[in-house]
């Protein structure tokens, strides 16, 4: 075709589009790719701790993939994702006829491209991609990095400018485009997660920025901030990064919340129960995440004091989690609840949550963190919250609004199949590694001791079928999208009186226990 041809026209509508759907379209395309890629990060990770011994890729080449894994899946797939989601139905949920920048809406998504294209290529770079972990830590980020920490501070930088746009406006469009008659309280739970999500990563975006401006003048201005040989602090580096982490869990998971919130009344054919209470708690949940930082930081050697006022604040964010999974739970209670797939998964979300939320009060308890500190039970621990929580949530809300978004149904039976294998095998992976933990394997080591063994393969095994059940959710997503049935086709009913109720499907289209209403 020329250089005007229909191939051009379509990609420059997809560049230069402000149509909401659009732009949560290629966020969610975006994400998934991301997390094609930290997942693969991730199988290389597994594959080298099969069995002990170095049998695979470089020591220093593990500590860069545990860095990517961590970044990418974190800032380049989980966030994104849930963005998109917002980009689709925040306005449809408040009757909104697009977000209120549209504009900025676009530009919000397309600095992420070349950031993570930019983070990627630092694999083949001189001195390689950073390998001081997800957290950075300095020194290790600043005195002993490779040359690329410089890319990859320019990197944060920029996701940190597209989370504040998207957040901006988000909570430009909850406040000022609401239909007449839809007051606070009465906007869906997932419209109320997000708008507490996006004061919060405004919040503490700019905390990281400052963060990674210090590193930045530490490498290459001859500043001291995180250098004690210079009068400054490394513990200073981890009290800035863990006022922006802790909230940042958050963010990831409030949005997830919000989904499960959405799809549980559905297929329990009930109301939510305790609304109220559901927003108060994600309010709650919010403001404390502001004070239980230094809950990571419990062996730099801080002051009794501290430790006790982290750990009982710590304590108290376990209080909102728990009313919102005890309303989850009674508004599945005595529900006519069907277990489609998207059900399934949130059910899921639910039970493997709650074990990550137990395990997070034990972390929270500074006596006993001394032991579990940096050892495999804390990455047990953060994966049955990130992964479990907001993956699996993820699952559900695309398997819940794919027909909404594209108007034809997934199949159902290779969804179920998606959920029992990403079931088996988030378990086999992530389970024993509580074990592990508690046996003393510290995190991020590429060799292990012999008595590690038996648990780890169980662990890598499982990653590998956790990796596999994902290509199976592409498989499916593509063929609804190509070729999956129709939704919008009439479906029709037989009464037990010879009636006849006919009804357009409903999107997203799912079985009905009982008839529709008489036309």
């Amino acid at each position: 075709m020329g250089a005007h041809g229909p191939a051009t026209t379509g990609l420059m509508r997809w560049v230069t589009t402000t149509n909401h759907k659009d732009i949560g379209t290629m966020y969610l395309w975006f994400s998934f790719a991301m997390f094609i890629m930290g997942g693969a990060f991730a199988m290389i990770i597994r594959a080298e701790l099969f069995q002990p011994g170095l049998q695979i890729v470089e020591p220093e080449f593990f500590n860069q993939m545990t860095t990517m894994h961590g970044l990418v899946m974190v800032f380049g797939a989980i966030m994104p994702s849930f963005v998109g989601l917002a980009n689709w139905l925040i306005p449809m949920m408040i009757g909104a006829p697009d977000m209120a920048l549209p504009r900025m809406n676009n530009l919000s998504f397309w600095i992420l491209p070349p950031t993570f294209l930019l983070l990627a290529s630092t694999l083949f770079m001189e001195g390689g991609a950073p390998n001081f972990g997800w957290t950075f830590y300095a020194p290790l980020s600043t005195t002993y990095a490779p040359d690329t920490v410089t890319f990859f501070i320019f990197g944060v930088h920029l996701m940190g400018l597209s989370s504040i746009m998207g957040s901006i406006n988000i909570i430009a469009t909850v406040v000022n485009l609401r239909a007449p008659g839809m007051t606070y309280m009465k906007m869906p739970m997932f419209v109320w997660t997000w708008l507490i999500t996006a004061f919060l990563l405004v919040a503490v975006m700019p905390v990281l920025a400052g963060a990674v401006t210090m590193m930045l003048m530490d490498v290459h201005f001859g500043t001291s901030f995180f250098s004690a040989a210079g009068g400054g602090d490394p513990v200073l580096f981890q009290h800035i990064f863990w006022f922006f982490g802790h909230p940042e869990v958050y963010i990831i998971i409030l949005p997830a919340f919000g989904v499960v919130s959405q799809i549980i009344p559905t297929f329990a054919r009930k109301p939510l129960f305790g609304y109220d209470s559901m927003v108060y708690a994600t309010a709650s949940i919010a403001f404390l995440s502001f004070i239980v930082w230094a809950h990571h930081m419990y062996t730099v050697g801080m002051p009794i004091a501290g430790e006790l006022f982290f750990m009982y604040a710590t304590m108290l964010i376990a209080v909102p989690t728990g009313v919102k999974v005890f309303n989850w739970i009674t508004t599945m209670w005595q529900g006519a609840m069907t277990f489609e797939t998207p059900m399934l998964f949130c059910i899921g979300f639910v039970f493997l949550f709650t074990v990550g939320g137990f395990t997070g009060v034990m972390l929270s308890l500074a006596p006993v963190d001394f032991q579990y500190h940096d050892s495999y039970f804390v990455v047990a621990h953060f994966h049955y919250v990130m992964v479990a929580g907001a993956v699996f949530s993820m699952s559900a809300a695309v398997y819940y609004w794919l027909p909404k978004w594209c108007g034809r149904m997934y199949n159902e039976n290779m969804g179920k199949a998606h959920f029992w294998i990403s079931f088996i095998g988030f378990n086999l992976t992530f389970f024993p590694q509580h074990f592990l933990g508690l046996a003393g394997m510290p995190r991020r080591i590429p060799d292990y001791a012999l008595q590690f063994t038996d648990f780890n393969t169980m662990s890598s095994i499982g990653a590998f079928i956790y990796g596999a059940s994902q290509i199976l959710f592409l498989f499916n997503v593509v063929r609804t999208i190509t070729s999956g049935e129709k939704t919008s086709e009439e479906k029709t009913w037989e009464g037990a009186e010879g009636l006849e109720w006919t009804v357009a499907t409903p999107a997203p289209y799912h079985t009905f226990s009982t008839p529709p209403e008489v036309k």
